[in-house]
Protein backbone atom coordinates (compact mmCIF):
# COMPACT_ATOMS: atom_id res chain seq x y z
CA UNK A 1 0.00 0.00 0.00
CA UNK A 2 1.44 3.13 -1.02
CA UNK A 3 2.22 5.88 1.46
CA UNK A 4 -0.28 8.49 -0.56
CA UNK A 5 -3.36 5.93 0.22
CA UNK A 6 -2.17 5.70 4.20
CA UNK A 7 -2.16 9.34 4.81
CA UNK A 8 -5.45 9.17 2.72
CA UNK A 9 -7.14 6.44 5.13
CA UNK A 10 -5.60 8.52 8.37
CA UNK A 11 -7.19 11.74 7.13
CA UNK A 12 -10.62 9.82 6.27
CA UNK A 13 -10.41 8.38 10.13
CA UNK A 14 -9.94 11.58 11.61
CA UNK A 15 -13.09 13.10 9.39
CA UNK A 16 -15.50 10.33 10.94
CA UNK A 17 -13.86 11.05 14.07
CA UNK A 18 -14.81 15.04 14.48
CA UNK A 19 -18.55 14.69 12.84
CA UNK A 20 -18.91 11.75 15.33
CA UNK A 21 -17.93 14.19 18.41
CA UNK A 22 -19.69 16.94 16.99
CA UNK A 23 -22.62 15.42 17.10
CA UNK A 24 -22.42 13.57 20.29
CA UNK A 25 -22.13 17.58 21.74
CA UNK A 26 -24.59 19.86 19.38
CA UNK A 27 -27.23 16.93 18.97
CA UNK A 28 -28.65 16.28 15.56
CA UNK A 29 -31.62 18.27 14.06
CA UNK A 30 -34.03 16.23 12.30
CA UNK A 31 -36.70 17.71 9.75
CA UNK A 32 -39.62 19.88 11.35
CA UNK A 33 -37.58 21.09 13.98
CA UNK A 34 -39.10 24.02 15.31
CA UNK A 35 -37.51 27.41 13.97
CA UNK A 36 -35.58 29.69 16.71
CA UNK A 37 -37.09 31.62 19.30
CA UNK A 38 -37.07 35.44 18.53
CA UNK A 39 -34.81 37.15 20.76
CA UNK A 40 -37.82 38.95 22.13
CA UNK A 41 -39.70 35.87 23.20
CA UNK A 42 -36.65 34.80 25.53
CA UNK A 43 -37.78 38.48 27.73
CA UNK A 44 -39.48 37.52 31.14
CA UNK A 45 -42.98 37.02 30.82
CA UNK A 46 -45.71 39.44 32.09
CA UNK A 47 -47.73 37.98 35.04
CA UNK A 48 -51.22 37.48 35.09
CA UNK A 49 -51.16 40.77 38.29
CA UNK A 50 -49.14 42.85 35.17
CA UNK A 51 -51.37 41.87 32.70
CA UNK A 52 -54.69 43.36 34.85
CA UNK A 53 -52.48 46.39 34.95
CA UNK A 54 -51.84 46.68 31.41
CA UNK A 55 -55.43 46.00 30.54
CA UNK A 56 -57.07 48.86 33.05
CA UNK A 57 -56.06 47.35 36.51
CA UNK A 58 -55.12 49.89 39.44
CA UNK A 59 -51.65 51.93 38.08
CA UNK A 60 -48.53 51.29 40.62
CA UNK A 61 -46.10 54.36 39.64
CA UNK A 62 -49.79 56.07 40.77
CA UNK A 63 -51.06 54.49 43.62
CA UNK A 64 -47.93 54.26 44.77
CA UNK A 65 -47.60 57.88 45.60
CA UNK A 66 -51.53 58.90 46.56
CA UNK A 67 -54.63 56.66 47.44
CA UNK A 68 -56.35 54.64 44.83
CA UNK A 69 -59.14 56.79 43.50
CA UNK A 70 -58.46 60.05 45.49
CA UNK A 71 -58.52 63.35 43.88
CA UNK A 72 -55.21 63.39 43.06
CA UNK A 73 -54.76 59.80 42.16
CA UNK A 74 -57.29 61.15 39.18
CA UNK A 75 -54.85 64.31 38.24
CA UNK A 76 -52.19 62.26 37.80
CA UNK A 77 -54.23 59.84 35.44
CA UNK A 78 -55.30 62.63 33.47
CA UNK A 79 -51.64 64.17 33.43
CA UNK A 80 -50.73 60.77 31.96
CA UNK A 81 -53.53 60.96 29.55
CA UNK A 82 -52.30 64.31 27.95
CA UNK A 83 -48.34 63.13 28.24
CA UNK A 84 -48.07 59.55 27.85
CA UNK A 85 -44.32 59.91 28.61
CA UNK A 86 -45.05 61.27 31.90
CA UNK A 87 -44.52 59.17 35.15
CA UNK A 88 -44.60 60.18 38.87
CA UNK A 89 -42.04 58.07 39.77
CA UNK A 90 -39.16 59.85 37.78
CA UNK A 91 -40.77 63.22 38.29
CA UNK A 92 -40.28 63.03 42.13
CA UNK A 93 -36.86 62.01 41.49
CA UNK A 94 -36.27 65.35 39.53
CA UNK A 95 -37.88 66.95 42.49
CA UNK A 96 -35.46 65.46 44.71
CA UNK A 97 -32.45 67.15 43.01
CA UNK A 98 -34.34 69.93 42.68
CA UNK A 99 -34.78 70.84 45.97
CA UNK A 100 -31.38 70.74 47.28
CA UNK A 101 -30.07 72.84 43.64
CA UNK A 102 -33.16 75.72 44.56
CA UNK A 103 -32.75 75.55 48.26
CA UNK A 104 -28.75 75.99 48.24
CA UNK A 105 -29.09 78.83 45.24
CA UNK A 106 -31.53 80.71 47.37
CA UNK A 107 -29.47 80.25 50.32
CA UNK A 108 -26.55 81.13 49.34
CA UNK A 109 -27.95 84.53 47.15
CA UNK A 110 -27.32 82.87 43.85
CA UNK A 111 -30.53 83.19 41.75
CA UNK A 112 -29.68 83.32 37.99
CA UNK A 113 -28.71 79.78 38.34
CA UNK A 114 -32.30 78.73 39.51
CA UNK A 115 -34.39 81.67 37.66
CA UNK A 116 -35.61 79.28 34.83
CA UNK A 117 -37.16 76.83 37.67
CA UNK A 118 -39.28 79.65 39.26
CA UNK A 119 -41.98 81.34 38.38
CA UNK A 120 -42.24 85.20 38.40
CA UNK A 121 -44.25 85.12 41.69
CA UNK A 122 -41.55 82.65 43.42
CA UNK A 123 -38.47 84.36 41.74
CA UNK A 124 -39.77 88.01 43.29
CA UNK A 125 -40.39 86.52 46.49
CA UNK A 126 -37.08 85.22 46.55
CA UNK A 127 -35.27 88.04 45.49
CA UNK A 128 -36.86 90.35 47.60
CA UNK A 129 -35.27 88.08 50.66
CA UNK A 130 -31.85 88.10 49.27
CA UNK A 131 -32.03 91.92 48.61
CA UNK A 132 -33.08 92.30 52.25
CA UNK A 133 -30.03 90.38 53.46
CA UNK A 134 -27.93 91.98 51.61
CA UNK A 135 -29.01 95.28 52.70
CA UNK A 136 -28.62 94.39 56.16
CA UNK A 137 -24.84 92.77 55.49
CA UNK A 138 -25.91 89.52 56.12
CA UNK A 139 -24.59 86.18 54.63
CA UNK A 140 -25.36 82.68 54.80
CA UNK A 141 -23.31 79.90 54.61
CA UNK A 142 -24.94 76.44 54.36
CA UNK A 143 -24.38 72.78 53.22
CA UNK A 144 -26.82 70.50 52.28
CA UNK A 145 -26.64 67.33 54.14
CA UNK A 146 -29.23 65.11 52.58
CA UNK A 147 -33.16 64.46 52.41
CA UNK A 148 -34.84 63.21 55.35
CA UNK A 149 -38.02 62.43 53.86
CA UNK A 150 -40.62 62.92 50.67
CA UNK A 151 -43.43 62.96 49.72
CA UNK A 152 -46.28 63.90 46.93
CA UNK A 153 -48.86 65.60 48.91
CA UNK A 154 -51.55 66.78 46.17
CA UNK A 155 -51.61 67.09 42.41
CA UNK A 156 -54.03 68.92 40.41
CA UNK A 157 -55.05 68.90 36.44
CA UNK A 158 -56.68 71.79 34.93
CA UNK A 159 -58.48 70.07 31.36
CA UNK A 160 -59.01 73.87 30.00
CA UNK A 161 -55.20 74.90 30.17
CA UNK A 162 -53.55 71.51 30.44
CA UNK A 163 -51.68 72.63 33.52
CA UNK A 164 -50.36 70.08 36.44
CA UNK A 165 -49.50 71.45 39.30
CA UNK A 166 -47.89 68.94 42.03
CA UNK A 167 -47.58 69.72 45.93
CA UNK A 168 -44.77 67.78 47.52
CA UNK A 169 -43.58 67.80 50.83
CA UNK A 170 -40.07 67.99 52.06
CA UNK A 171 -37.84 67.23 54.84
CA UNK A 172 -34.13 68.63 54.33
CA UNK A 173 -31.00 68.33 56.85
CA UNK A 174 -28.53 71.12 56.58
CA UNK A 175 -26.20 73.04 58.37
CA UNK A 176 -26.57 76.88 58.55
CA UNK A 177 -24.70 79.64 59.61
CA UNK A 178 -26.03 83.69 59.49
CA UNK A 179 -22.76 86.07 59.44
CA UNK A 180 -23.25 90.02 59.93
CA UNK A 181 -20.67 92.55 57.73
CA UNK A 182 -17.84 91.72 60.24
CA UNK A 183 -18.19 88.07 59.36
CA UNK A 184 -19.10 87.08 63.08
CA UNK A 185 -21.34 84.14 63.44
CA UNK A 186 -24.85 85.53 64.71
CA UNK A 187 -27.22 82.76 64.10
CA UNK A 188 -26.87 78.50 63.46
CA UNK A 189 -23.73 76.38 63.83
CA UNK A 190 -21.59 75.04 61.61
CA UNK A 191 -21.55 71.74 63.24
CA UNK A 192 -25.34 71.52 63.87
CA UNK A 193 -28.09 69.72 61.60
CA UNK A 194 -30.76 71.41 61.36
CA UNK A 195 -34.07 70.46 59.36
CA UNK A 196 -36.01 72.10 57.04
CA UNK A 197 -39.66 71.76 56.25
CA UNK A 198 -40.43 72.70 52.72
CA UNK A 199 -44.13 72.38 50.94
CA UNK A 200 -43.70 73.23 47.64
CA UNK A 201 -45.26 73.04 44.41
CA UNK A 202 -44.20 72.21 40.75
CA UNK A 203 -46.52 73.37 38.02
CA UNK A 204 -46.09 72.32 34.08
CA UNK A 205 -48.47 72.84 30.67
CA UNK A 206 -48.61 68.85 30.23
CA UNK A 207 -47.23 68.04 26.31
CA UNK A 208 -44.99 71.36 26.32
CA UNK A 209 -42.33 70.63 24.33
CA UNK A 210 -40.19 72.03 27.59
CA UNK A 211 -40.26 69.27 29.71
CA UNK A 212 -38.73 71.44 33.05
CA UNK A 213 -41.11 72.19 35.83
CA UNK A 214 -41.19 75.30 37.51
CA UNK A 215 -41.66 76.15 41.16
CA UNK A 216 -45.02 77.90 41.57
CA UNK A 217 -45.26 78.13 45.50
CA UNK A 218 -43.95 77.90 48.52
CA UNK A 219 -44.81 76.92 52.27
CA UNK A 220 -43.97 74.97 55.37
Amino acid sequence: MSSSLIQLLVLAGIAIFLILKLRSVLGTRDGFEKPPVPVEDLRPQPTRREFEVIEGGPDRDIIDHVPEGSSSALALAEMKRAEPTFAVTPFLQGARQAYEMILMAFEKGELDRIRSFLSDEVEASFAEVIDQRERDGLTIEANFVGLKEMALDEATFDRASGMGEITVRFVGELTSVVRNKAGTIIEGDTKSIKRQRDVWTFARKMGAADPNWQLVATGD
